[in-house]
């Protein structure tokens, strides 16, 4: 969305360097924001007819093709951003900010390009891209740092303080003998936007300079558009190998400078197992500078001010956002690339960003809904939301209102756009109003963006999913097939899972539609298989793909074990596990609850399923997880406690683990155990709102919050499973939550 403002191809950044007149800079962003705006009301024509970008093409589908093409514009606008930037730096006449050093907004252009091509990069399907794209973040990174560090200083000389480096940077810690510089979280150095990063300190040092190339905004420095892509080589990995000597965890080497790091060293709170291990950075502070400024404020009176002020803490925001959500096993390479996340501070500065009537505003109000309504929805501990002691406005836990006012200004804004239509029926499965979410999102024109369409048919498909209307269900996952070549094998399995369902409701009453639908389900799922490994992530097949496969093995072994067609060797409901993966009992109401219990009490019926008495230790737990979740989302704690304790903790821990066993069940069922600590724990909270004096809820609250921390810390020590990234994010997010709760406390 970028080249459309800054120029064009490699073969023409003479000329815009040479000939662009500064005068008209502001007329010219102005125009590149209104064709921008077209993105968010869905008329990618239009946008890209004024833009000529195919980033959010790509970003939506994952179709290779696209994501190349998105690639080498990208390439070429960053280039371009280059030439503008020096160009600005040189010439007097360029636009003088009274806030930012000049060429700021071709620096944060170029942050921009360099932000996307490392997203393109990690959709990609090739490590070595992959890796790429985190080297892309962290030269994102340090620009973005430098703007927001032009803010601070602005700010201060305002107020009269000095304009140094202060509190709201935070110290990266060097060994004994070196003095602490203070960078912004995490910062490198103090290299940023303004200077190159000094040179290597120390071969301890060395890795976390590694490559990092900030964006110089000094008028004395040259450097031609070449040298911002003298960055360390990188060489395809192979990818061809046994996977049955594959780890669970990436177990190679990262080598920068000379310098060799294993990843298997690194521990997750940042340090290596030998003496050359990087140094740690503290915890960011609480946001401060421009985040209070309004867009009516006299500090923003020229648009190209707004424009970086408001792609700063988008860009920053997301990426700190981003960061601190990464798995363990990504955020271990994260941290050897030099820099971690703050989600508290990247969600102020989204919602900071949302404030302003631009594409940058319209992006921070996509990147925030969708946060709360996935990633929180997704979570199971997280903290309260209530106002801050100082009174603004809530960004922790799911801020309902605050929320609800951002979807209608944004669909104020965009009247035309799906996103915010699939943010609306997103809302209203949070709110557990499941039956008006599938409504939205079917009776509604089709979007013009073949990506948007399919994101909407996924969410109907689960909202299916979880009101257990099976038909619906599955033709809904089958349409997916269709829409976009992301997860076949994913979408054939939860259709066949759906007909099993069916099966097992009418196979004592209707033998004759039971039987249809055990063809169906049966051809389903075979055929889930046969698609499972075609998409990869960072080299690594999709979790999922992994799991469908062998979930079928295990059921066609059972088939020679117990002597029953493969319908019947289907163990504890398929559907109710896809359920419990994407935490859809979290938006269930208390009749679809029951549903599910229902569901998964067909398993102990030995008239309908004479095979459950034959089942071992692993059926059992598998049982017990889902069951317990279920009961815990009905508040029916003891009784949750009492089927996690007989299924899975009495059960000897080797016995739900090896061949093709369900080896997730114990950590899960670990962090099950935590989450109905943590509910407790919020009925004791809201005792003492309604009466600050009630000792015996306080002290009832903090020994639930000890009971959750056990029992998380647990799961969060847990040898690898299958599907622990998925249940890891869970696992970091209560974490999070619970630090928050303790820090709050102190």
């Amino acid at each position: 969305m970028l080249r459309g403002w800054i120029g064009s191809k490699k073969a023409e950044i003479n000329a815009t360097t040479k000939d662009a007149d500064p005068h008209t800079e502001p007329q010219n962003l102005e125009a590149a924001m209104r064709a921008a705006a077209y993105i968010m009301d869905d008329d990618l024509e239009a946008a890209e007819q004024g833009l000529k970008d195919g980033f959010l093409q790509a970003t939506l589908g994952f179709e290779p093709e696209i994501m190349r093409e998105a690639s080498d514009r990208l390439v070429d606008a960053e280039a371009t951003s280059s030439a503008d930037l020096r160009r600005a730096q040189k010439d007097g006449r360029s636009y003088q900010s009274t806030i930012y050093s000049p060429g700021s907004e071709f620096a944060l252009c170029n942050a921009e390009c360099q932000l996307m091509s490392a997203v393109v990069g990690v959709l990609n399907e090739s490590l070595t891209e992959s890796i790429k794209g985190f080297y892309k973040l962290r030269k994102a990174y340090v620009a973005l740092d430098g703007i927001l560090e032009a803010e601070a200083r602005y700010i201060k000389s305002k107020a009269g303080i000095n304009t140094l480096r202060n509190n709201s940077t935070e110290s990266f810690r060097s060994s004994g003998s070196m003095r602490s510089v203070e960078v912004m979280p995490g910062g490198f150095g103090d290299g940023s936007l303004y200077s190159r990063p000094p040179a290597v300190h120390s071969e301890r040092d060395s890795f976390a300079e590694a490559g990092a190339h900030a964006i110089t905004i000094s008028a004395t420095k040259e450097s031609s558009a070449e040298d911002d892509d003298d960055e360390v080589e990188f060489y395809d990995a192979d990818e061809t190998h046994d996977s049955k000597a594959e780890n669970d965890k990436y177990t190679g080497h990262f080598e920068v400078n000379g310098l060799t790091v294993n990843l298997d060293e690194v521990a997750l709170d940042g340090h290596t197992g030998n003496s050359k291990a990087p140094p740690t950075p503290k915890a960011p502070s609480r946001p401060q500078g421009m985040l209070d400024h309004d867009p009516n404020s006299e500090i923003f009176t020229n648009p190209i001010d707004v424009f970086i002020h408001s792609g700063a803490n988008l860009c920053f925001g997301l990426l700190l956002v981003m960061i601190a959500m990464i798995p363990p096993a990504f955020g271990k390479l994260l941290f050897i690339i030099g820099f971690r996340g703050d989600r508290d501070r990247g969600l102020h500065m989204l919602w900071q960003a949302s404030k302003f009537h631009n594409i940058n505003g319209a992006m921070a109000g996509l990147v925030l809904l969708g946060y709360y309504h996935a990633v929180v929805g997704f979570a199971d501990i997280i903290p309260d939301s209530t106002m801050s002691r100082d009174g603004e406005s809530p960004t922790e836990g799911y801020p309902k209102e605050r929320c609800q006012m951002l979807l209608a200004d944004m669909r104020t804004r965009h009247p035309k756009s799906h996103l915010w239509l699939l943010e609306q029926a997103r809302m209203e499965a949070t709110n557990k109003r499941l039956h008006s979410a599938i409504a939205l999102l079917s009776n509604k024109e089709p979007s013009p963006l073949k990506q948007v369409e399919a994101i909407d048919m996924f969410e109907k498909s689960l909202n299916a999913m979880y009101i257990h209307d099976y038909e619906l269900c599955s033709t809904s996952f089958l349409a997916c097939v269709t829409l976009n070549n992301w997860s076949h094998a994913l979408y054939y399995y939860i259709a066949g899972a759906a007909h099993v369902e069916l099966y097992r409701y009418n196979k004592v009453d209707y033998p004759a539609v039971a039987a249809a639908h055990a063809t169906k389900a049966t051809e389903y799922l075979k055929t889930a298989p046969q698609h499972a490994g075609k998409k990869k992530f960072m080299a690594r097949q999709l979790p999922f793909d992994v799991f469908v496969s062998r979930k079928i093995k295990k059921w066609e072994a059972r088939v020679n074990d117990f002597h029953v067609p493969f319908i019947d060797a289907i163990g504890v409901s398929p559907l109710e596990e896809m359920i419990f993966f994407w935490n859809g009992y979290k938006r269930m109401d208390t009749a679809q609850l029951n549903d599910s219990l229902a569901a998964l009490d067909w398993s102990e019926d030995t008239a309908s399923n004479p095979t459950w008495a034959r089942e071992g230790p692993d059926e059992h737990a598998i049982l017990a997880v889902l069951r317990g979740a279920t009961l815990r989302s009905l508040h029916r704690w003891d009784e949750a406690k009492t089927t996690l304790e007989v299924g899975v903790f009495n059960v000897n821990r080797a016995e739900l683990k090896g061949g093709l066993k369900d080896d997730w069940t114990a950590p899960a069922a670990h962090y099950e155990r935590g989450v109905i600590s943590w509910m407790q724990r919020a009925e004791m909270a809201e005792r003492i709102q309604r009466n600050t004096k009630d000792k015996g809820a306080a002290d009832e609250e903090i020994k639930y919050v000890q009971e959750c921390e056990t029992w998380i810390d647990k799961a969060a020590k847990w040898e690898g499973y299958e599907l622990d990234a998925r249940i890891g994010l869970k696992i970091a997010t209560a974490q999070d939550t619970l630090a928050k709760w303790r820090k709050a406390r102190v």
